[in-house]
């Protein structure tokens, strides 16, 4: 069952001619779900979340979170979703439990049910024994992981995480990543938006990959990589004859397919491990040599490039 329901979401900042930052966008998340939204800076994820944090309204359509529109009811909509924004928004002459103690208060909990929540939430994010040192003094990583123990105090049901684990280490980076998965495996809902491909792959239970406001496709990793194919790409080069050695790739074993482009011979094969012994084989018996070979698997990247004509992090 779902319980965010994105239905044909529009933002348009001065309307009738500003930027179209959201342009029709769809989707559903079911509870116990992390379902990501990836995309290049300046998709339109961020302005998504805004609208369905209640932040921002919405030039056109409208969201449904737990049963209540974020049109129509926006206040029940924060009572049950906890949001962590790209930006840290803490204070930082203030230690991490006097500001979990600060938002706690904002969130309407108090007395003894504020600080055994406050010392839950500090078990949560692994901050126990750096309770009591002020923000200022904490690393990236450290300040990301109390920016998510806000959004978790009143325990709600949706949890948005917008991009965060950018500018962090990679420590930080997968702390935060496994505390994610822990969450959703406690029953959380998670929407999480991310420009790392990596980070949605490993994640994500479905993603949606946007790009100019725009949903330009939304399944299962399997699903979406299913859209350029399920075979590795092989780009080889040879010292001598790359003609001659391509007609011969194209006679070999698991080798579906050999193309000359350009300088290199590319190949499309179903099993990679198994075929690259029998190239380098096929090779040496023609009297030539492999200078360079590169695989690659499908993946999100190969997707977004399909789909748009250019690589993700562009």
């Amino acid at each position: 069952m779902s319980i965010v329901e994105v239905r044909d979401l529009r933002k348009q900042y001065d309307p009738p001619k500003g930027v179209l930052a959201v342009d029709g966008v769809s989707f559903a998340i079911a509870e116990g779900e992390i379902f990501s939204l990836l995309g290049p800076n300046g998709a339109g994820k961020s302005t998504t979340i805004s609208m369905l944090s209640c932040l921002l309204k919405p030039t056109g359509g409208d969201a449904v979170i737990g049963g209540h529109s974020i049109i129509r009811d926006p206040q029940a909509v924060k009572e049950i979703i906890g949001v962590v924004p790209q930006d840290v928004a803490l204070y930082p002459d203030m230690s991490a439990r006097e500001n979990l103690l600060f938002w706690g208060r904002m969130y309407g909990l108090s007395g003894d049910g504020l600080k055994t929540r406050v010392d839950e939430v500090l078990e949560l994010i692994a901050l126990v024994d750096r309770q009591k040192d002020r923000i200022e003094k904490y690393s990236g990583g450290m300040k990301r992981r109390v920016n998510i123990g806000v959004a978790l105090l009143h325990k709600p049901r949706v949890l948005y995480l917008d991009e965060p684990t950018v500018g962090i280490d990679p420590q930080s980076r997968r702390s935060i990543l496994d505390g994610i998965l822990a969450l959703r495996d406690q029953g959380m809902t998670i929407l999480y938006t991310t420009h790392y491909m990596a980070e949605a792959q490993e994640l994500s239970d479905r993603i949606g990959i946007v790009d100019h406001g725009k949903m330009i496709a939304l399944g299962t990793h399997e699903e979406l990589v299913r859209i350029v194919g399920e075979q590795a790409r092989v780009a080889a080069r040879v010292d001598r004859d790359l003609d001659g050695m391509v007609a011969r790739w194209r006679e070999t074993p698991g080798v579906e397919q050999a193309d000359l482009e350009g300088n290199e011979a590319i190949l499309l094969t179903e099993d990679a491990d198994e075929v690259l012994p029998r190239l380098f084989e096929a090779a040496a018996a023609a009297g030539s040599r492999i200078t360079e070979i590169n695989v690659s698997e499908p993946n999100l990247e190969m997707v977004f490039l399909h789909l748009t004509g250019r690589a993700l992090r562009e």
